[in-house]
């Protein structure tokens, strides 16, 4: 038999570095590390096994992210991102990451089923850790989403499942004009209102205890912005969703998706369609969707001149208006 091709090979075990990174962030040994420390100062920190710590830490430095002199572990740039209290709150979101990995380990089961396999509401820490990760990939991004969208016009906005208020706190911060509702899950806004008060536009962003199968969203809105979130849900639900925010919004007003669109095939970009799998293995029927879905539901709903918008990143933006 011919051998494998050395790419090949390299991808299917690519998972071992992963998970070295991962369960050195779950026992926060870049924490323990500190300034330098021995494999047994480590272990002792951590409440791990001395011999298999230090085969954990010298992984570490044959990756390149640990360095090692004279039988003591030092953090490199890359690794001091990952000790906790790092500005950034890096190890909280890559919490999150952690956390997947035990759903896509069910992936093939997922696959033969059709769905997400043992789903159950999320703990305390895996929300915090959830929210984090969504906080840290918004914060850097939301101006420029906000400055794509343009809010000439815009009096009242509806942030629709807003996570940590990094898109709400962005609409505020662009103009004193504006006031944000963000609506979500109650465990979700005792995290949102930290980063509010402490963005100083809690006069202006108010959070408001909802979800998104409610029967009505209010009414009255120039902006309703739904970002990541028709990814968790399935096409019916997401037809539902678009129809209350057209009923949201006053006759003049628009609704902004946010979220991973894939090309009509569905095979392209990479990452979108990677994360449809991310997204069977986490809910009932939820995945990554294309532009010309996004376009039926829209229209479905109402909306008219449909259009979608690019931003740097991963994600694109999808704008119908209520023209009537």
């Amino acid at each position: 038999m011919d051998r494998l091709p050395e790419e090949l090979l390299e991808r299917i075990n690519a998972f071992r570095e992963s998970r070295l990174l991962l369960t050195a962030i779950e026992l926060d040994v870049f924490t323990a590390i500190g300034e330098g420390a021995t494999a047994a100062e480590v272990a002792s920190r951590c409440n791990t096994d001395a011999r298999a710590t230090e085969m954990l830490l010298n992984a570490l430095v044959a990756v390149g992210m640990l360095s090692k002199r004279e039988g003591v572990f030092y953090n490199t740039t890359a690794s001091n991102q990952l000790r906790e209290g790092a500005p950034g709150a890096a190890r909280t979101a890559l919490m999150h990451v952690a956390h997947l990995w035990k759903r896509w380990s069910l992936l093939t089961e997922c696959v033969r089923r059709g769905t997400a396999v043992g789903v159950r509401r999320r703990t305390r820490a895996e929300t915090e850790a959830f929210i984090a990760m969504m906080d840290y990939n918004a914060r850097a991004r939301a101006p420029l989403v906000v400055e794509a969208i343009g809010l000439e016009g815009v009096r009242r906005v509806l942030d629709l499942g807003g996570g940590s208020g990094a898109y709400a706190i962005a609409f505020a911060q662009a103009s004193p004009e504006v006031e944000v509702d963000l609506l979500d899950l109650a465990p979700v806004l005792r995290i949102a209102r930290r980063h509010i008060e402490h963005a100083g536009v809690a006069d202006r962003v108010k959070t408001r205890v909802g979800d998104l199968r409610q029967e009505s969203y209010g009414a009255g809105y120039d902006l309703v912005f739904i970002s990541a979130i028709c990814h968790m849900l399935d096409p019916e639900e997401n037809k539902k969703m678009l129809r209350k925010s057209y009923a949201a919004l006053r006759p003049g007003g628009r609704v902004v998706i946010q979220d991973f669109i894939l090309e009509p095939d569905k095979t392209a970009p990479r990452h979108a369609a990677l994360f449809a799998l991310n997204m069977l293995v986490n809910t009932r029927g939820g995945s990554s969707y294309s532009e010309p879905e996004y376009r039926a539901w829209l229209e479905e709903a109402g909306f008219q001149r449909i259009t979608r918008l690019f931003v740097p990143g991963p994600a694109g933006l999808m704008v119908g208006w209520k023209l009537a």
